[in-house]
């Protein structure tokens, strides 16, 4: 059984890839990703802050799968 594995996407990014990524891990519709990011960025501030640390980190999905 492989691993499951969270990681940016380059199909159909907008910004850097990671809610696509993380839509995939979860297997949900990457915009319901999108607008929850959006609450956290205006409503917590923290949703920026977390999403420019995940487009640092996560790998790309083709070094994963190398």
């Amino acid at each position: 059984m492989e691993a499951k594995r969270i990681y940016k996407i380059d199909e159909g990014k907008k910004l850097a890839g990671v809610c696509g990524g993380v839509a995939e891990y979860f297997n949900i519709d990457p915009t319901i990703v999108r607008v929850l990011w959006a609450v956290l960025a205006f409503g917590c501030g923290t949703g920026l802050l977390l999403y420019i640390i995940c487009a640092i980190v996560f790998p790309h999905k083709y070094e994963v799968i190398k």
